[in-house]
């Protein structure tokens, strides 16, 4: 009875000391997200001036970002970059996908491991690499070079997940389809397709991110102030000496921040189902 108390004893203990660690991850991640939320409504330019309760809020600063700045035209460039991207990586990746995880051919285990071993090499070592292919073949400072990039580094490890995901169905149902007379078209668009939702949703949301929230090579490919992207816009409204529209840089984060937040709220089950399925059969 006596080694039950402690038991329970120490479990509480360990179970209070847990929850006070999340308590605190979750204060220092919250915290800094409700700073620059209040910070994009308080009056004023300078972040040392915003009150955690502020006495009065503003929507100035938003109505600057589109009047002052020009704001529309770069969410329209990133929105166009982020979605061409993610069409296209969509496309490449579930193809490439399918086809190393449902043929057989000469060549496939050499390809799987390149491409895992892509992964481990870091986007920006490539950066000198990428900015002399674009020049050559006139794509610099073009919104078509910057999606290629993006579209082209989310194969490889994206390419390795959706596998194992598609590893995961049984083969018996292509089999039983090839049986009743479908081809491979077939039973790639009517049957795996809608099988692969949850995979497909998850690689639509993290190549969408990806180009929506990329600084290092859109300011590397593009120079043209009309072809800006959200992240150098908002970035070069607080680099230079004078530059410190802090406040309404919040405000521009803030609504960088709202399409993102949106769509993980609202496909939070397919993402959770298509991670852990597809990373669980790779």
């Amino acid at each position: 009875m006596h080694k039950k108390k402690k038991t329970s004893l120490k479990q509480k203990i360990v179970r209070a000391f847990i929850y006070l660690i999340l308590i605190l991850i979750t204060i220092t991640t919250i915290l800094p997200l409700y700073y620059v939320v209040i910070a994009a409504f308080n009056p004023g330019n300078s972040l040392f001036t915003t009150k955690m309760f502020p006495d009065r809020l503003t929507t100035d600063h938003f109505h600057n970002l589109f009047v002052k700045k020009d704001y529309g035209l770069w969410y329209m460039n990133t929105l166009k970059i982020a979605f061409s991207s993610m069409v296209l990586t969509i496309i490449l990746v579930v193809i490439t996908s399918y086809v190393f995880s449902q043929f057989r051919f000469r060549g496939r285990k050499g390809g799987l491991m390149f491409m895992l071993i892509m992964t481990m090499f870091p986007g920006f070592m490539s950066m000198i690499a990428v900015y002399l292919m674009l020049l050559h073949v006139g794509l610099l400072d073009t919104h078509l070079g910057l999606i290629i990039v993006y579209a082209g580094g989310a194969i490889p490890g994206l390419t390795w997940l959706v596998k194992g995901y598609f590893d995961g169905i049984p083969r018996t149902i292509p089999e039983a389809a090839k049986i009743d007379g479908a081809g491979n078209g077939t039973i790639f668009f009517r049957i795996m397709l809608p099988m692969s939702f949850p995979i497909i949703t998850f690689v639509s949301v993290s190549s969408f991110i990806g180009p929506w929230m990329d600084y290092i090579f859109a300011r590397l490919v593009l120079r043209t102030p009309s072809k800006k992207t959200l992240a150098i816009g908002l970035f070069e409204m607080v680099t230079g000496r004078q530059n410190t529209e802090f406040t309404m840089f919040a405000a521009g984060a803030v609504l960088v921040a709202l399409p993102i937040t949106i769509l993980y709220m609202s496909l939070q089950k397919y993402l959770i189902r298509g991670i852990a399925e597809g990373a669980s059969k790779t």
